[in-house]
């Protein structure tokens, strides 16, 4: 129990120097959680420099609001989730709504090889970020965010149909392009 409470009172303390703008606590936060967020970034991005941007205006936002943080929660999912709604704010910065019919979306099921499990991680982001802003936004909001499509709706400023459509479509280019690989570099 001492521990406990020992790390809880190291964590109020580490806060009220981030609040108090001290460079060591904001200097020590950054490089913490660095990787972690670049990896987030990174999977909402076209490229790294733009992953790069997302991510430094995410800990501006991270410094500016850390005395909303309450300690004793995980720190890692507070940042986490001002790095995805950064993510979309970029996203809603850099492109023009695009609707697409939900008439326009089909499933594909089938029994062929898993192209994922024969793919690195890094052919994997790379085959995200290759997806179109509105499509590697849902897909990420939604695979591995955790988002409903009424939450992805609500945050982009699109339909839930459209938002459906728009992860299926991720999903088929994705099978597509992780399949090409698959070909070309598997067997």
């Amino acid at each position: 129990m001492d521990i406990a409470l020992q790390l809880q009172h190291e964590e109020k303390d580490f806060i009220t120097a981030c609040v108090n703008k001290e460079r060591w606590a904001q200097k020590k936060l950054y490089e913490d959680h660095y990787s972690v967020m670049m990896g987030v970034c990174l999977r909402y991005s076209n490229n790294r420099e733009d992953a790069l941007d997302i991510l430094h205006e995410g800990f501006l936002k991270v410094f500016n609001h850390i005395s909303k943080y309450q300690p004793g929660t995980s720190i890692t999912a507070w940042i986490r989730r001002i790095m995805v709604n950064t993510a979309i704010d970029f996203y809603r910065k850099s492109i023009r709504r695009r609707t697409e019919d939900i008439e326009n979306a089909y499933y594909v099921n089938d029994n062929d090889a898993d192209a994922v499990s024969m793919c690195t991680e890094k052919e994997i982001l790379i085959a995200v970020q290759s997806l179109s802003p509105a499509y590697r936004a849902v897909f990420n909001l939604y695979v591995i965010e955790g988002y409903s499509h009424k939450e992805i709706a609500d945050n982009l400023g699109i339909t839930e149909s459209t938002s459906r459509s728009n992860l299926v479509k991720a999903r088929l280019k994705l099978k597509a392009i992780l399949a090409a690989n698959y070909v070309r570099y598997g067997e």
